[in-house]
């Protein structure tokens, strides 16, 4: 099954399926090694929320129009 929020992110699917909450809470209590999981490059040392953002949309690792995809989905998750 694959991951909304990688998709929108990266477009690829997980190495194993999660429920929308399980992500959330990997996502809350590891941010880096859950970009890392998904496949992205994020520098050592680097935890920053919007400094990883940046990076990946500087680095091309996050188009843009991925990047708005997945703000969405979080606002829509945010009114339920």
């Amino acid at each position: 099954m694959a991951n909304p929020v990688f998709d929108a992110l990266k477009g690829g699917a997980p190495n194993a399926p999660m429920n929308p909450m399980q992500m959330l809470a990997q996502l809350r209590s590891n941010p880096v090694g859950f970009l890392r999981q998904a496949g992205l490059n994020i520098p050592d040392g680097m935890n920053n929320p919007n400094q990883i953002i940046q990076h990946l949309l500087q680095s091309g690792q996050v188009p843009q129009a991925r990047y708005q995809q997945a703000m969405q989905m979080m606002q829509g998750m945010k009114r339920n």
